[in-house]
């Protein structure tokens, strides 16, 4: 099955020294791209030094040691080649939403870099799983696809599976729609094969972004979830209190929530 596509598409995939989307650092990405006119995939793979201790929990998942990347290059050096691998495309990976794609950005960030994901569609294939048949990509794997998934852990593996179980989702539930929890149609036929369609079923847009700092309440507008301004518009507390802003600026906060803020301090200020 060939993807349907508007613009073209990057499925990737990431290891690192942990879990903290702020704190921990890339030492293995994969990048598979799907363009509109080439039927056939680009691929690109990279073991990164991330310059910090890797933990053990995370070794104990992926089996990359520091030894594997001791004599790589760091972020810095291969991050032009990664952005322009990117480039505009639409964005997929498996639990990409809120772990590598925010984890990619605060790489970016850290060498002076912005990755824009507002005009991007983002096609995180285990929401569709979560959403239609709760699984691992290893049983995701063997549900759509009938197959074993060989290098768990392996980012480039792990990608390839990746695109394996969107084709086998699309192709399943092409004329399944989406039930709420009395049983009722919620979505007519909502996993087919157009990468928009898929975006909005699978990201929740009252969160907007992976640490849910922010999410739009009920007349659309943004709005913080924690701290002294809790449940108040970002607009609002920015008109009272502009400091508030580059506060947020300087604190631990991800790249993608400070790159939301501005943007509305910017409109504030005209």
């Amino acid at each position: 099955m060939d993807f349907n596509l508007d613009k073209d598409i990057v499925f990737f995939d990431l290891e690192a020294t942990g879990l903290s989307i702020v704190r921990d650092r890339i030492v293995q990405i994969a990048l598979v791209k799907y363009s509109k006119n080439n039927p056939e995939p680009k691929e690109l793979s990279m073991l990164i030094n991330p310059g910090v201790p890797i933990s053990e929990e995370a070794m104990s998942v992926h089996g990359i040691s520091p030894k594997d990347v001791a004599n790589k290059p760091v972020f810095a050096q291969v991050a032009q080649q990664l952005y322009d691998f990117i480039g505009d495309s639409d964005l997929g990976g498996y639990n990409s939403n809120r772990f590598d794609i925010p984890m990619l950005m605060e790489e970016f960030a850290r060498v002076g870099m912005e990755l824009d994901i507002s005009k991007r569609n983002l096609v995180d294939v285990q929401r569709i799983f979560y959403k239609m048949e709760p699984r691992t990509l290893r049983a995701a794997l063997k549900f759509y696809c009938n197959k074993e998934l060989v290098d768990a852990h392996d980012a480039l593996a792990d990608v390839r599976a990746t695109v394996d179980v969107l084709k086998g989702q699309l192709e399943k539930y092409k004329e399944v729609d989406y039930l709420d929890e009395e049983g009722y149609v919620s979505i007519e036929k909502p996993v087919r094969n157009d990468m928009n369609a898929i975006h909005e079923f699978v990201n929740d847009l009252r969160f907007l972004e992976p640490t849910q700092k922010l999410k739009s309440n009920d007349q659309g507008e943004v709005i913080f979830t924690f701290g002294k301004y809790k449940n108040q518009t970002v607009k609002e507390v920015f008109k009272k209190d502009p400091n508030y802003h580059n506060w947020i600026q300087k604190m631990e906060f991800s790249t993608m929530m400070k790159q939301i803020v501005k943007k509305i301090y910017n409109e504030i200020r005209g």
